[in-house]
């Protein structure tokens, strides 16, 4: 099940740097690094629900003051790089709140079950045969 997710950009916050990436002498100039905040626990476009799945899920991407933060410097202008932040994020977000498939069981094919059994016999003949020439020498 797809999960479309519309979170209000005013709860977005933007944060500019300068960037690494692509841009030859630009890059000391222009500001085209962008990190874009979203305080999961402040979001009025997320339930209490799917709050705690995005906790749980991007545990590892939100600091301890609950930010959820996606940093962007492929591109060369500020304005593709916030596009692509945010579309990243939303991404994330996507992902999180999809309701992962139950599991479910599967029989082991018999062909399985015969490999591994004869497995297990070659190499239980294997070892047998080493024990047998220990024992010759005493």
């Amino acid at each position: 099940m797809n999960v479309i997710v519309a979170i209000h950009p005013a709860e977005f916050t933007f944060q500019f740097a300068r960037s690494g990436g692509p841009g030859g002498q630009n890059v000391n100039k222009v500001n085209t690094r962008v990190t874009v905040r979203l305080d999961i626990e402040a979001s009025e476009s997320l339930t209490p629900d799917q709050k705690a799945r995005v906790r749980h899920r991007l545990a590892t991407r939100i600091g301890r003051d609950g930010v959820l933060r996606v940093v962007s410097s492929r591109h060369r202008t500020q304005a593709a790089n916030r596009k692509a932040a945010v579309e990243r994020l939303i991404e994330l977000l996507t992902d999180a709140l999809r309701e992962a498939k139950p599991r479910r069981k599967s029989a082991i094919p018999a062909a399985v079950r015969r490999r591994r059994a004869e497995d297990k016999q070659r190499q239980s003949e294997r070892k047998q045969q080493r024990g047998g020439r220990h024992r010759e020498h005493d």
